[in-house]
């Protein structure tokens, strides 16, 4: 099943050229979203990989949202978003990162996590790796721990896997 789920993967990704600036071939995953059977693949083997090793899933802005959440409720356990700067109301542990193409900050409310829960990273993409590392360093600096990081599609001469090697890390496909 994996690889034909690897295959369906890849063959639903979309490139959009020169996203979100010139240069950069943005990998849109919301044609999985149009392919509820897709999805409920996706979501089915990331919860038969994950049942019982996670207290908590954390979803990234705003891809990681929709997948998260869904996997979160199927796991029968608890969602917490991690969203750019500024768009939380309670206090927050912030991060800031390097882009492909830029910089930007995440945050999560301190008191999303507690200590010595176990966290489901979830995302879509894994390209340079800044924005999952960031989402590591925030749920560890609230006392919780990363029990391990879910992603659809992994561009692999990016190199982001690099910068996540202590952590059980698991892409439905790599390009």
């Amino acid at each position: 099943m994996d690889q034909q789920l690897a295959a369906r993967v890849a063959a639903a990704m979309r490139d959009i050229p020169d996203f979100p600036e010139a240069g950069v071939v943005f990998k849109d995953f919301t044609p999985i979203l149009l392919d509820p059977d897709l999805r409920d693949l996706i979501v089915r083997d990331t919860v038969e990989r994950r049942r019982g090793q996670v207290d908590v899933v954390a979803g990234i802005e705003a891809r990681g949202f929709i997948l998260g959440s869904m996997i979160a409720h199927e796991l029968g356990v608890g969602f917490v978003p991690v969203r750019k700067e500024g768009k939380l109301p309670a206090p927050v542990h912030s991060e800031s990162y390097s882009l492909e193409y830029g910089t930007a900050t995440l945050e999560i409310h301190q008191d999303a996590v507690s200590h010595h829960e176990r966290v489901l990273v979830v995302d879509d993409v894994l390209a340079t790796g800044g924005t999952l590392a960031a989402t590591c360093e925030l749920i560890e600096r609230c006392g919780a721990s990363v029990a391990a990081i879910e992603i659809v599609l992994e561009i692999g001469a990016l190199g982001g896997a690099a910068k996540l090697s202590g952590y059980d890390l698991h892409c439905q496909v790599t390009i």
